[in-house]
């Protein structure tokens, strides 16, 4: 099921995610659900948040930047093949060469921005069956990763940008609170009831 998009603005967005139990109840659905969402928008990435729920939990699906040729053979592979489920992730690790890319945001459409990271994290998370893995990603995977797991912290590709840029985008953040954005997916906005 296609669920709406929490648009910037709305409280859940800068909630920490609470860690959740395999009892989490219809856990399985939610999850689907998630995928479906973020398929529908084309996103490679969404967070509980994003859909409303304040927990530690996303997924990721970096197939559609497999056939750019910003890539090398073997980064396109890895990004061709690579779908995951984190929940209850905890970041162990940052580290290697900070690097920009530019960076956009389901929950802040039309909105676009450099955002300076590290290129290998070290993350720790539990499967859809909480199963426990401790593994390391590099380059656009890596940054993928940190993107989502920024949405369970609380914390908004925005804030990661420079103070002059914020205020170029002020007005844009404004219309996106307000419901005066039109994306192909639907949104759910803090000052707009429905859509």
């Amino acid at each position: 099921m296609i669920l709406p998009i929490v648009g910037y603005g709305d409280p859940v967005l800068r909630q920490v995610g609470k860690t959740i139990a395999p009892d989490y109840p219809e856990l399985k659905a939610l999850i689907a659900n998630m995928y479906d969402t973020m398929y529908h928008a084309h996103g490679v990435g969404l967070a509980a948040p994003q859909i409303g729920q304040s927990i530690r939990l996303f997924v990721i699906d970096t197939e559609p930047f497999h056939d750019s040729d910003d890539y090398s053979p073997e980064e396109q592979e890895k990004l061709k093949n690579f779908k995951r489920t984190f929940i209850n992730a905890r970041m162990l690790k940052e580290e290697g060469n900070s690097w920009s890319f530019n960076e956009g945001c389901l929950s802040i459409p039309e909105v676009r921005e450099d955002v300076t990271r590290m290129s290998v994290v070290t993350i720790e998370y539990q499967d859809e069956d909480f199963n426990t893995h401790t593994e390391v990603f590099d380059g656009l995977i890596a940054r993928v990763i940190q993107h989502e797991y920024d949405h369970i912290e609380g914390v908004l590709f925005t804030d990661k940008i420079a103070s002059l840029k914020k205020v170029l985008i002020k007005k844009k953040l404004q219309n996106i609170m307000e419901g005066k954005v039109f994306p192909d997916y639907r949104m759910r906005f803090i000052a707009k009831k429905g859509r």
